[in-house]
Formats: structure tokens, C-alpha cells, sequence
């Protein structure tokens, strides 16, 4: 898979987030018309931002994302603003998920950055510097 940067002004970036979320109680409320409107929605929100889905899975207790964003944009501002958004709009449009929960969501959400290299790579990158070829016997 080739990597792919994405260019704002003073910098590239290739940031991506797994987020994942449950709603209240756990219960699984996410199925037929409500996941595929989800699914909508996590579309629609993550167009209006400018973010790019890699991968999403509405299950019926829980939502997958795996999305690339901005610099600007927070593990919890990207997380948060799915949430928001979707809560608001799926109890509007299906009423029997105002009537059986409190809330949707529940507050929590589980956010891991990902990138094409293990945080290992990384770290062995950062460890191994000055052995580069053309750093040896530089002096600088």
C-alpha cells in the first residue's frame, strides 16, 4: 500500500485514527435501517470535514472507523464531532431511540492513532540516526 500525504499549508501529514464506539449501555440498537443511516452519516460528516474513510463497520453494538484528518482536528474533536452529529440526527429520524435510552452514545470512545509504520519502526528510525551513511564523520 502506497503512502498517501495529504498537503496543508506549512506541511504534509498523514494522520489516521481508529475510533471506535458503543452506544449507551451497549445495547444493540445499531441494525437494519439505523446502520445504514449511521453509515450515511459517518459519510456525510466525515465530506463536510474534509476527512477520508479508510474503513468503517456499523455493528449492532459498536462503530469501527478508521479515519484519515486534518492537523488541526484532536482524537477527541474527530471522535466527538461523529458523535454529535449522528446522535442528534438518528433520534430525530427513529424515535423508538429517544424512548428506550437516556442518550445514544455513551460518553466514552476508544481513539488509537494509526500510520503506515509500527510505533517500533518509528522508535528504531529516531534510535539509529547518526549511523546513517551520510552522517558519519560529518562532524555536524
Amino acid at each position: 500500500m502506497t503512502r498517501k500525504v495529504r498537503r496543508f499549508s506549512g506541511g504534509v501529514c498523514d494522520l489516521g485514527l481508529h475510533i471506535v464506539w458503543c452506544p449507551k449501555y451497549r445495547r444493540p440498537v445499531l441494525d437494519g435501517r439505523v446502520a445504514e443511516r449511521l453509515d450515511e452519516l459517518i459519510r456525510q460528516k466525515a465530506d463536510e470535514r474534509g476527512w477520508e474513510i479508510v474503513a468503517l463497520e456499523v455493528m449492532p453494538d459498536q462503530v469501527h472507523l478508521f479515519v484519515k484528518h486534518d492537523p488541526k482536528s484532536s482524537a477527541s474533536y474527530v471522535a466527538n464531532q461523529f458523535k454529535g452529529f449522528t446522535s442528534r440526527v438518528l433520534r430525530e429520524e427513529f424515535p423508538h431511540l429517544k424512548s428506550r435510552m437516556p442518550t445514544l452514545w455513551s460518553s466514552s470512545y476508544f481513539a488509537a492513532s494509526a500510520g503506515a509504520v509500527s510505533a517500533a519502526t518509528v522508535e528504531k528510525y529516531i534510535d539509529t540516526q547518526w549511523e546513517r551513511p551520510w552522517k558519519k564523520g560529518d562532524g555536524s
